[in-house]
């Protein structure tokens, strides 16, 4: 016998094995619980993943397209909750419904509280869903991080996107100026009295911020980015932020077309970065340097624009 037959004989049975008298091994028995178990009947494939691997990771979110769905509605809910209870107050303050639709001072209030209103409750069920059902880290699972700078100084950083928010407020300004409204914008209600108009610039530069910059940035854009990709939910996303200040604007598409390039701009920092907080920056930096120039305008409010 040569040297490869052999070799071929050390993987094969005996074949005279059996002649010998030796036997296969006996099959356990059923109902023995001694008896050992095949490897092959405890073992199941491994769950294919959620995402693909070439997902960026902070597109990597819990939530999908019936959660947004669900934000929706109940922000919708919110607002007619507190539309009913509003009008219920100024039903008791004694303002009539013909008196309420004839002051701008009184619509504008009524908006900015519903806002503050809705901007509380959409905030707190977000932050119940991150931990009650998906068991995460509100700050973390939004993407809310501390900037990650490299080399750069973080002082030098955050004055960076500090002094972006405030260029890009001055150019959106040269830009709108450029283009006079053909309609009269709504916004212009909130400054024809000092407590609302004060009440909109302590807002625009405290929770909108953080309000606008949580729902579009740190909600929207994973998913939309995700699904259409991350070029197209940048665009998506910016349009979404210009199209809800559109109302505002009373239909003036050069000013409405300019805040869905600044939605855009918000958009993209969060989408080079992977972080909510560059576009929370500059956000708080543009609407900064809108309310310190009507502050200087309006000389501390004491001087206010005509109705």
């Amino acid at each position: 016998m040569n040297s490869d037959q052999q070799n071929l004989n050390l993987f094969e049975p005996d074949a005279g094995s059996e002649s010998q008298g030796s036997s296969p091994a006996p099959a356990p028995l059923a109902g023995n619980s001694d008896a050992p178990v095949p490897i092959a009947t405890i073992t199941s494939p491994p769950a294919p993943p959620r995402f693909s691997p070439t997902l960026p990771e902070d597109l990597r979110v819990p939530w999908d397209w019936w959660d947004l769905a669900l934000v929706v509605l109940i922000g919708f809910g919110a607002l007619v909750v507190f539309g009913m209870f509003l009008g219920a107050h100024l039903h008791n303050a004694g303002i009539t419904k013909e008196q309420f639709e004839q002051s701008g001072v009184f619509q504008a209030q009524f908006a900015i509280y519903a806002m503050l209103g809705l901007s509380a409750v959409l905030l707190i069920y977000l932050f119940a869903q991150m931990r009650l059902r998906f068991h995460a880290p509100f700050w973390h699972t939004m993407h809310w991080h501390p900037l990650d700078t490299g080399k750069l100084r973080p002082a030098m950083a955050y004055l960076g996107f500090v002094a972006g928010g405030f260029l890009l407020s001055i150019l959106v300004a040269l830009a709108s100026s450029a283009f006079s409204p053909k309609h009269k914008m709504p916004i212009e209600q909130y400054f024809q009295d000092r407590h609302t108009a004060l009440l909109l610039l302590i807002m625009s530069v405290t929770v909108a911020p953080f309000f606008e910059e949580t729902i579009f940035r740190g909600y929207l854009y994973p998913v939309v980015a995700r699904s259409f990709g991350v070029a197209p939910g940048i665009i998506l996303t910016g349009l979404l932020f210009g199209l809800m200040h559109s109302s505002q604007l009373g239909g003036n598409l050069p000013q409405v077309a300019l805040i869905v390039v600044v939605g855009i701009v918000f958009t993209a920092a969060r989408a080079k970065t992977g972080n909510v907080l560059p576009g929370y920056i500059l956000h708080v930096s543009y609407n900064s340097f809108i309310a310190m120039a009507f502050l200087i305008a309006s000389h501390g409010l004491r001087h206010m624009p005509p109705a």
